[in-house]
């Protein structure tokens, strides 16, 4: 048995509007939303009664896929969602861009922040931390070198 490849990344949060906002000023495309509830869902996540909301977004190149999931029910506990980098669990998806100063400064007109600092490593990539709404951290990468 093999991994044919990953499908996507989920990231459940509590304002899918404003979390799908960012993924596409970020150059995500919208591939579909849609309301997921009923048995074979409670299921499949573990839980009762679930009635969600699900967007599911693709990076251009087809290859990278983030579903946003919004839970109206049951309702979830906060986990801190301004938790540090370092905290255990996922905490960061990182995708390539081409300008990563004109991409930070776009997403900062929508209210995103620099976690730390936009660095560079060796003659290879600069790289940052952002973060979003909700807490969500993406990491940019630029290739240079």
């Amino acid at each position: 048995m093999a991994i044919q490849r990953m499908d996507h990344v989920g990231i459940v949060v509590d304002d899918l509007a404003a979390a799908t906002e960012f993924f596409l000023e970020l150059g995500l495309e919208l591939q579909g939303q849609a309301p997921v509830e009923g048995t074979w869902v409670d299921r499949v996540v573990g839980l009762e009664g679930v009635q969600a909301e699900i967007v599911m977004l693709q990076t251009p190149d087809g290859h990278g896929r983030i579903e946003l999931a919004k839970f109206h029910a049951p309702s979830g506990r906060s986990a801190g969602a301004y938790a540090p980098a370092n905290t255990p669990g996922i905490r960061h998806v990182t995708f390539a861009v081409d300008d990563i100063d004109a991409v930070v400064a776009a997403l900062q007109a929508r209210g995103a922040e620099l976690v730390g600092e936009l660095e560079r490593y060796e003659d290879r990539y600069r790289l940052c931390y952002v973060r979003g709404p909700e807490g969500i951290i993406v990491e940019l990468a630029e290739q240079i070198g």
